[in-house]
């Protein structure tokens, strides 16, 4: 019988793979990055333009929909208003493109069996795998024991005030997964800090300083204009030009994502020492400066006095070391600020992390908590996380295990979910594939179509469960 399902999926996915590609073409031409709100638009009218463009393309094969007030929406098999049902969330909205395109990254591109470009892999390719899984649901006429849903968040990538909207205003799914992670299933997520350092001293010698596009972002690209009679000598990774009696200075690292930092340079870190050593900044600045620097000598929060000690018995191996990474760096009301972003396991909080950084700070700055939300777990023992991996098994034939992340998905939201794909780190990358958050952003569209199997009879195996 699973054999014969088995073949069927594959044959509904041969007849739509083309259209599936186009559709995510569709959704990544909308710069659905947040914006100022509007009347009828919660979070900017590309994000609204986007949350649309998914429902029309769910309408488009002939699933229901609901639009929730513009802040997330869904589509649905069996009945859209059952109280009692399973569901996948993903999102529609971006982080800014950043610099390091070779091409226009809100038009997709393919390569080599990879198609390329912002919102790809996070998280628009998902939506539309889920929405093609939704699809085959209904053709197939699966027996539903539970209605499904296939949920389409637009403010995930700032804040997930849209799913704190849904969960405020419609009942919880008995469980839920979110392609939004790692194969084969992510069940825990460390904490999430967010915070700022902002500088008690006005500006001098700096005229501006800029860097990072999103708080949860290393940086590949940072810029300063500073006030020098003489002009700075360049460096390997520092442009210098001169700009309107100004002296533009402009470092490049390589980005990625806060919660894996491993194998990114954060272009901040490579201004700050840059202007700190060539003594750009007059002793107000310096000082913040230093903190900055201190803060990017290294991801783990060790120079600022911020690294978890970590308890085994509460921990359990559950969850990796604390990271700790600036994303954007700015001036407001004349004083600069530089964001914090901490991924931490337990024994720690974003309470102990702030107080950490202002030990390491003094009078320099004043260091904020602005968000914290405490690690979760699900065990991986539980049916619903069982039947997920078992799919994932079935697909690809590998011995699989859960494991944990430092990313911050919506599945930590829910009273009964996990993150479920569709990346896959640990195959053989494309030299040209960028990661998630930073340039060319790329996905493997026969990983993508793994993705869909994996899904579909992840869900049919849900149906069975008594939740």
């Amino acid at each position: 019988m699973k054999d014969a399902m088995r073949a069927e999926i594959r044959a509904f996915i041969e007849a739509n793979q083309d259209r599936l590609f186009r559709d995510i073409a569709r959704l990544v031409e909308i710069d659905s990055v947040e914006a100022a709100p509007a009347p009828g638009a919660p979070y900017g009218e590309k994000s609204k333009q986007a949350l649309a463009l998914g429902l029309e393309i769910a309408r488009e094969l002939g699933l229901e929909t609901v639009n929730c007030e513009d802040r997330i929406g869904y589509a649905a098999v069996g009945d859209p208003a059952g109280e009692k049902y399973l569901a996948t969330i993903t999102h529609v909205d971006v982080v800014p493109a950043g610099t390091g395109w070779k091409a226009d990254p809100f038009k997709m591109r393919e390569k080599d069996g990879w198609i390329i470009g912002r919102g790809v892999l996070d998280d628009k390719g998902p939506s539309v795998l889920c929405l093609y899984a939704l699809k085959y649901l209904k053709e197939s006429g699966l027996p539903l024991r539970y209605p499904v849903r296939a949920l389409l968040g637009a403010n995930e990538e700032t804040g997930m005030a849209d799913v704190e909207y849904y969960l405020a205003n419609y009942p919880a799914p008995l469980f839920c997964f979110s392609p939004d992670a790692n194969f084969p299933l992510c069940n825990g997520e460390k904490g999430i800090y967010h915070g700022r350092m902002i500088s008690r001293l006005p500006l001098g010698r700096i005229a501006d300083i800029r860097g990072g596009v999103a708080a949860n972002a290393v940086p590949g690209l940072a810029e300063a204009w500073v006030r020098a009679e003489q002009a700075p000598a360049p460096a390997a990774d520092v442009e210098v030009r001169e700009e309107k009696g100004l002296w533009h200075l402009t470092a490049h690292g390589v980005g990625g994502h806060a919660s894996q930092p491993e194998g990114t340079k954060n272009a901040i870190g490579v201004l700050v020492n840059y202007l700190l050593d060539r003594g750009l900044a007059d002793e107000n600045e310096a000082r913040f400066l230093r903190l900055v620097s201190l803060l990017n000598e290294d991801s783990a929060g060790e120079a600022v006095g911020a690294a978890a000690t970590v308890d085994p018995e509460q921990n359990r191996g559950r969850f990796g070391p604390l990271t700790l990474v600036g994303g954007v760096i700015g001036v407001e009301n004349g004083r600069m600020f530089q964001t914090l972003d901490s991924r931490y396991p337990t024994g720690t909080s974003g309470a102990k992390i702030a107080a950490a950084v202002q030990d390491a700070a003094g009078d320099a700055a004043e260091v904020t908590v602005d968000h914290d939300t405490e690690p979760f777990y699900i065990s991986a023992d539980s049916p619903a996380v069982q039947a997920c991996l078992e799919a994932y098994r079935l697909v690809t034939g590998e011995a699989a295990e859960p494991y944990t992340i430092g990313g911050g998905t919506y599945a930590r939201h829910f009273p009964n979910a996990v993150s479920f794909g569709p990346e896959h780190p640990e195959r053989p990358q494309a030299a040209f594939a960028g990661p998630i958050h930073g340039a060319e952003e790329a996905a493997c569209k026969a990983w993508f179509l793994e993705a869909l199997e994996i899904y579909i009879l992840a869900l049919a195996a849900l149906e069975q469960l008594d939740l």
